[in-house]
C-alpha cells in the first residue's frame, strides 16, 4: 500500500522547524549553558527561542564582545579577575559573563563578579540562581551604587566596573565608585539623564542672554536632548581628566533602546589637565556650575 504523500503546508512546517532549530544552535555560543538560559527565560523550557528573546541574547552577546577583552587583558596582568556589575537588575550580563569566562578559570575562587541592585527581590533570585547552577564566584548586594561607594561587603580594589542604563546619577555614582576603587575599566551605557536637563531649564534665562550657543537648548525638546548629550560629554571629560583613556561608540545591537551610546575607559595613570579645564569651561558656559561637585576632577 503506497502511502500517500505530505502536503505541502506539512513540509513547509518541517522545513521551518528544522530551520529555527538550526538557526538557534548557531546563535548560542559554544559552552554556553542552556539551563542558564532557560532560568533566564531567554529559552523557552523545550530550548526555543522567540523574537523578544533572541533579541534579548544578541544584545547580551554584543556586549560581551566588548568586556571579554578586558577580561583577558585584566587577567594576563595579575591572573584573577573582580567585576563590578551596577544597576545588575536580573544579572543577565552577569550571568552570561560568568558562564562564558569566570567558570573556565579554576582560580580557586578568586575571579569574582558581583551584582549590585537596590531591589532585593531580585537579589534574592540571583543568589539563589547562582547556587542552583554552581556559580560560587557570584555575589549579590542589596545596595545603591551610591551605598556601595562606601560598603564594607566589596574589596578595596575592583577591576572593571559596568553600568548598563543605570538611571539619571546612577552612571556618575559607577563613576565615583569606579574611581575609588582604582578600576582598571569602566563600561558605561548612560541613561536618563534628567539631572543635567533640569539644571539647564533653571539657568536658562541669564544664560540665553550672554551665550549665543544657548539657542542649542532653547527649547524644551532641544533641553531634554543637548542635556543627554552634554551630561556624556561631561563624563568623558571627567575620566579623561582622572587619568582614562576614553572611547564611546554607539552600542549596535540594542536597536530597540535610543540609549544607545557605549563608553569605555581605561586607566593610562596619565590625568589630562587640559580635559579639567575644558569640564569646568563647558559648566561654566552652559551655566552648570552647581553641577561641578558631581563631575569632580582630581
Amino acid at each position: 500500500m503506497k502511502h500517500k504523500p505530505e502536503s505541502q503546508a506539512k513540509r513547509v512546517a518541517v522545513k521551518t522547524e528544522q530551520e529555527n532549530a538550526v538557526q538557534e544552535k548557531h546563535e548560542i555560543r559554544p559552552g554556553q549553558s542552556l539551563e542558564l538560559l532557560k532560568e533566564l527565560h531567554i529559552l523557552t523550557r523545550d530550548g526555543k527561542m522567540n523574537q523578544d528573546s533572541r533579541r534579548k541574547l544578541k544584545q547580551v552577546y554584543h556586549l560581551y564582545q566588548f568586556i571579554e577583552p578586558l577580561l583577558q587583558q585584566v587577567r594576563a596582568s595579575h591572573g584573577s579577575v573582580s567585576v563590578v556589575d551596577h544597576g545588575a537588575g536580573k544579572s543577565y550580563l552577569g550571568f552570561i559573563l560568568y558562564d562564558l569566562f569566570f567558570k573556565a578559570l579554576n582560580d580557586g575562587g578568586a575571579s569574582r563578579i558581583y551584582g549590585i541592585e537596590t531591589r532585593d527581590e531580585l537579589v534574592q533570585k540571583s543568589r539563589e540562581l547562582a547556587q542552583k547552577l554552581e556559580f560560587p564566584g557570584m555575589s549579590f548586594l542589596n545596595l545603591s551604587v551610591a551605598d556601595s561607594t562606601s560598603s564594607s561587603a566589596l574589596p578595596d580594589q575592583i577591576d572593571i566596573v559596568t553600568a548598563l542604563h543605570a538611571c539619571n546619577t546612577a552612571t556618575d555614582d559607577a563613576i565615583e565608585f569606579a574611581l575609588k576603587k582604582k578600576a582598571k575599566f569602566m563600561v558605561l551605557v548612560p541613561c536618563c539623564q534628567a539631572e543635567v536637563a533640569a539644571e539647564l531649564r533653571k539657568g536658562k534665562g541669564e544664560v540665553l542672554k550672554n551665550n549665543p550657543m544657548s539657542e542649542m537648548w532653547r527649547h524644551p525638546i532641544h533641553t531634554r536632548e543637548f542635556g543627554s548629550q552634554i551630561t556624556n560629554v561631561l563624563r568623558c571629560l571627567q575620566l579623561e581628566a582622572h587619568g582614562y583613556q576614553v572611547r564611546v561608540t554607539e552600542l549596535v545591537g540594542w536597536e530597540h533602546s535610543m540609549k544607545n551610546e557605549l563608553i569605555i575607559a581605561e586607566y593610562k595613570a596619565q590625568p589630562l589637565k587640559r580635559a579639567a579645564e575644558r569640564l569646568n569651561q563647558v559648566l561654566t558656559s552652559t551655566g552648570l556650575e552647581s553641577l561641578s561637585s558631581r563631575f569632580f576632577t582630581p
